[in-house]
């Protein structure tokens, strides 16, 4: 099953289902309004929603055709929006790029930042960037929804509480991040807006693809119009999400709705690419002694997919360009006649 959020007409979106194909949608109806309401009452909502889709593929349903930039992200806002770092080669390689060790505990106790969840960027929405010199980066991304997931969820109970997978393209201002964590106290202002994929899909959608909380496909991301990085997502990923909800859920529980990342999808094999420019910087590097890859600039556009072994785009293309200037859209809100802007 495939849904998706439609923008306005309030915060929250309009939740819709999704044909197979992405190119149609009915809408969820009266009593499952939002995506977050569909979460809220899980056991009601999955089912019913699960009706229109099977009624969508039989062509039983009334269907709209699609229009990727009329989406908002899933969750136009989010409770919480929790980030791993579940790829070590990435944790090395940016280490390298800003001069830092890596942690002693870096194979045994996951990271983990608590981003901004309160404004969540739609697949199109362009990337505002108001001083180049902060060093824009994207970082492609899976990602899980989680329902109500009550505090000290064991590993090998945590697959209960994942409703759906997301790609994300975890924006990062790379030039911020040295002096802020200096501080002690964590990324902020070097973590702006985050961008969710058009689709969030429920796990049986990934078949045998999704082993051991893990999803063992290609993460394909395309910088200014080339293919920069294909990397496995599954083989290296060395926290599991089952590893990082166990390791969230130590000490609170988490609330239906909470957005939970896998960190930068990176391999160690160079031909697989990179899933943002400061690995491909820090590869530079080592082999040339300087970095030649500059960071993002407006008019840089990114997409990141991740298609199924039969070449299906599971879920949908993050599609953004960086600007200089203007106002990012509003988490798929579109204020009413009147309202604040």
């Amino acid at each position: 099953m495939k849904l998706a959020s439609l923008r306005g007409p309030g915060r929250d979106g309009t939740l819709v289902v999704v044909r197979r194909d992405g190119l149609a949608y009915a809408p969820a109806g009266a009593a499952f309004p939002t995506l977050q309401a569909a979460l809220d009452d899980w056991e009601r909502a999955e089912p019913a929603l699960r009706r229109i889709a099977d009624d969508i593929e039989r062509s039983g349903a009334v269907v709209a055709p699609l229009a990727v930039e009329e989406l908002a992200a899933p969750l136009p806002r989010a409770y919480e929006w929790i980030d791993g770092s579940a790829y070590i080669h990435h944790i090395e390689l940016v280490r390298k790029a800003r001069g830092a060790e890596p942690p002693e505990t870096l194979a045994t106790d996951p990271l983990v930042y608590q981003g901004g969840s309160g404004v969540l960027l739609g697949p199109t929405d362009d990337i505002v960037l108001r001083d180049e010199a902060w060093g824009l980066d994207f970082e492609a991304e899976v990602c899980a929804v989680l329902g109500d997931t009550p505090q000290g969820t064991r590993r090998d109970e945590a697959h209960r509480h994942i409703r759906l997978f997301l790609l994300a393209n975890d924006v990062t201002l790379r030039n911020l991040v040295p002096a802020e964590l200096a501080k002690g106290f964590g990324f902020f202002c070097s973590k702006p807006a985050t961008a969710f994929s058009p689709f969030a899909i429920t796990p049986d959608e990934l078949g045998d693809a999704l082993r051991d909380g893990r999803v063992h496909l290609r993460l394909r991301s395309n910088y200014k119009g080339e293919l920069i990085g294909d990397p496995e997502a599954g083989p290296e990923m060395h926290f599991s999400f089952f590893d990082l909800i166990e390791h969230i859920a130590r000490t609170r529980s988490f609330t239906a709705g909470t957005l939970l990342g896998s960190g930068t999808v990176s391999n160690r094999d160079p031909a697989r690419g990179v899933s943002c420019l400061a690995e491909k910087r820090m590869l530079e590097i080592l082999e040339h002694g300087a970095a030649r890859t500059p960071f993002m600039k407006p008019g840089d556009t990114i997409t990141i997919e991740m298609l199924s072994r039969s070449g299906e785009s599971l879920f949908g293309r993050i599609a953004q360009r960086v600007v200089a200037r203007g106002r990012a859209a509003h988490a798929g809100w579109t204020p009413r006649d009147g309202g604040p802007e």
